[in-house]
């Protein structure tokens, strides 16, 4: 059965008061925590296992997550005793995803509704595979004929760039770009990038938000939670 490792040791400074007395992938989205979005989102696509990347108020996700009974799958945690980057975190969890083929990774902030059969598909044969969306963006677009304004379009995705989304697919190979302190994005991506070993995998018609201000969980329920719902069927 496929594992999941979410990262889940971020701080969300902008998103105080609210992450005051919890982690960011526990702030609440339309009625409850972002990571519970996100392990009901994962159930649905075969995920049974996962395992929390943790430190910042560790002891809340206990209260909140558990071993996972509650939401129907087996929760285990990997904790930081101080900030270690999302690579160093990955690289901390790696004695819980040993024998894995294959497992897929999630940042603790991201809601979304894509496949993620994609990703493991494309991850067998190299080191792995990136989910990439179409840059959102952040202001309205103004369409002109000449001189003319002729419409106005308000934050439209911008089809011609690709943004990281927050979720990827890795084989074991992964273990030897990570570092022990650092991220991901910037200490392993480039390198197994220049060897041809990080597989894309473009998502362009699928609700997706990252959640990073007060801002984004307004339009993370408007744009995100409708499609995730009706994904999730009655689970929601």
């Amino acid at each position: 059965m496929l594992k999941a490792v979410i990262l889940a040791g971020g701080l969300g400074k902008r998103l105080r008061p609210l992450t005051n007395d919890r982690p960011k992938p526990l702030v609440e989205v339309a009625g409850r925590p972002i990571v519970v979005w996100q392990v009901e989102w994962l159930r649905r696509q075969g995920v049974s296992t996962f395992i929390m990347c943790v430190g910042h108020l560790k002891e809340k996700f206990l209260e909140i997550v558990g071993n996972g009974s509650r939401l129907g799958v087996k929760v285990y945690y990997s904790v930081e005793e101080e900030p270690l980057g999302t690579g160093g975190a990955l690289k901390n969890a790696e004695p819980l995803l040993k024998g894995e083929d294959v497992f897929v990774v999630v940042n603790g902030d991201v809601l979304t509704n894509l496949d993620v059969s994609r990703l493991v598909e494309k991850a067998r044969g190299a080191v792995g595979s990136i989910a990439l969306v179409p840059l959102p963006s952040p202001y309205g677009v103004v369409e002109t004929d000449g001189e003319v304004a002729r419409s106005f379009v308000e934050k439209p995705l911008l089809r011609e760039y690709w943004i990281n989304a927050g979720v990827y697919a890795f084989t074991p190979r992964v273990f030897e770009y990570l570092p022990e302190r650092g991220d991901i994005e910037r200490e392993a991506f480039p390198r197994v990038a220049r060897e041809g070993l990080l597989r894309a995998v473009k998502y362009d018609s699928v609700a997706w938000k990252s959640i990073d201000t007060h801002k984004d969980i307004e339009e993370a329920e408007k744009s995100v939670i409708p499609y995730l719902k009706a994904f999730l069927g009655d689970q929601a």
